[in-house]
Formats: C-alpha cells, sequence, structure tokens
C-alpha cells in the first residue's frame, strides 16, 4: 500500500467525505487493538488520503471508549505525517456563535479515564507538548477557511480547547468556571488524539464546528435538540469543503513541522535496552530510530 501522507479523523456530523475518489476500505490491526472502524482511503482531487469516522460511522462510541492509540497508530501505519481532525465542540465565549469555525491552538486536560500514551512497558519518552498543535498545519487550515468565505461563518485562529472526559456535558458550575480560565471551546476527544499524534511524529491540527454555546450562555434553553441536528449537518457541510481545500494546499506545498521529529529527543531508555516485545508492539514509531 502506497504511504497516504494526509489523514482526516472526522466526529459527530462527519461521518464520510463525498468528494472522495477510489475509495477503498482498509482493517487494520494494530498492537492496540482495532480503530474505531476501517479507515476508508481514497483520493481528494488526485491526492490520497485516510479518513476515519471517530465514532465509527453508526456513532456506537462513546468519548471514553473511543481506541485512540489504535486510530493514531493505524494512521501512521498507513504512512499519515498530516492529520486534521474535525470536531463537534460548544462554545465558552459569545463571539464564538454556533456555526463558527476554531482553529484552536491550546489544550486544557480534563479527562480522566485514558491512556494518552503509547509508551511504558520498557520505554519511557517524554514529548514536548507547550504547543499541541502543529503551528503549520493550523495556519494552512486557517488560510483554508478564510479562503472559502463560508456564509454565516467567522473564523476564530487561536484559542484554548476544554477537553472533557463525557459524555454527560458540563454543569453550569464548571462551563462558568472554564470561562474563567479564558478557555474558547468545550469537547471530549481532541486532546487525547493530540497528545498520540505527537507522540507519532504526525502534525495535528483541529478543526473545531461549534453546535451551540455550552450551558453557561443565559438562552441555553433555549437551543433546541432540533437546533443541534441542523448545526452538525450544516457544519458537516462546511468541513468537506475546508478539509477539501487544505488537502489540496498541502498537497501543493506540504508544511515543514516540528511534529516530524517529536521524538527525536524525547525517547530516554536507551533503545538496546528495551525488550524485544516492546520494540516489536512500537516498531510503526520507532523505526527510523532503531
Amino acid at each position: 500500500m502506497a504511504d497516504i501522507k494526509i489523514g482526516i479523523i472526522g466526529g459527530s456530523g462527519l461521518y464520510k467525505m463525498e468528494a472522495l475518489k477510489d475509495v477503498k476500505e482498509v482493517c487494520l490491526d494494530t498492537p492496540f487493538g482495532n480503530p474505531s472502524d476501517a479507515i476508508i482511503t481514497g483520493t481528494l482531487d488526485g491526492i490520497p488520503v485516510a479518513f476515519l469516522a471517530r465514532h465509527g460511522r453508526a456513532h456506537h462510541l462513546l468519548p471514553s471508549e473511543l481506541p485512540f492509540r489504535a486510530n493514531i497508530y493505524a494512521m501512521k501505519q498507513l504512512g499519515v505525517e498530516y492529520l486534521i481532525s474535525a470536531s463537534a465542540v460548544g462554545s465558552l465565549k459569545e463571539e464564538i456563535k454556533p456555526l463558527d469555525l476554531v482553529v484552536p491552538d491550546q489544550f486544557i486536560d480534563r479527562t480522566k479515564n485514558r491512556i494518552a500514551t503509547f509508551f511504558g512497558a520498557g520505554i519511557v519518552a517524554h514529548i514536548a507538548f507547550g504547543d499541541p498543535v502543529c503551528k503549520q498545519l493550523a495556519t494552512v487550515l486557517g488560510n483554508a477557511i478564510a479562503q472559502l468565505e463560508l456564509p454565516d461563518v467567522s473564523l476564530h485562529r487561536g484559542g484554548t480547547y476544554v477537553c472533557m472526559e463525557g459524555p454527560a456535558f458540563s454543569t453550569k458550575a464548571e462551563s462558568n468556571l472554564y470561562r474563567s480560565w479564558e478557555a474558547s471551546i468545550i469537547g471530549m476527544t481532541n486532546l487525547t488524539e493530540a497528545k498520540l499524534a505527537r507522540e507519532a511524529e504526525i502534525a495535528y491540527a483541529t478543526l473545531a464546528l461549534v453546535t451551540d454555546y455550552d450551558c453557561w450562555h443565559p438562552d441555553h434553553d433555549s437551543v433546541t435538540v432540533e437546533m443541534i441536528i441542523e448545526h452538525l449537518h450544516r457544519n458537516g457541510a462546511n468541513a468537506q469543503k475546508v478539509i477539501r481545500e487544505t488537502v489540496k494546499q498541502i498537497g501543493q506545498n506540504p508544511p515543514k513541522s516540528e511534529a516530524h521529529s517529536a521524538l527525536k529527543y524525547a525517547i530516554l531508555t536507551p533503545l538496546d535496552k528495551v525488550n524485544v516485545a516492546t520494540k516489536e508492539k512500537l516498531a510503526v514509531l520507532l523505526k527510523k530510530y532503531l
């Protein structure tokens, strides 16, 4: 299988890419189990990509149930170097409106029950994560949004994504706490992906699609399920346009990313001291350092 440099993870409302051509389903087995679903490979305007529905195409996986390590490892197996992650989020700021698009540059971790590293079992690594989003990829993503000039949509470059455990949404007290931290948006998935992508030396950026204001907003009670579903559909259509343009720009000029050498100084255990089973398990991540 030829290397596929660009991966896409679709969240709520984005379960497939309509514009994909030469579509194939790829079922990969990883040392961390099966991914959320079969990975769909194909081309967008002639550029090879790999698409994965984060919660499965039937949306049957809770955020806490997602096989994060398998999902990222499978992308690495395919040769992915750039990962665009689309995610439905709630807004924590008045100026970030439903249907707006946010390309965050920071995360706050409020998860509790997740394994967010490939390492352990005889090998120690500490990645640098001060800037958890690839700046170069985020710039390309933001530029693609700006270029499209989507109606009724504002672009917000930068901002902090609070990653909560879920599946329940925030209490009002929690929501106001996050607002006091000056966070911008809240979701349940992307920080775990970002950590694992960095360990896998994959450049990662989030396309955050705002569905509603979180429960802090005085008009929150007027938000209906029908409104949320409508926003999910409109966000999904916008995401497909943005991703298509982003893929085109990456294909024309692949950005250099510090993420692509994230493990160079991160692994503390001498590799000749790592047991064979662990080296085999992490072979896709370690091969250029062995």
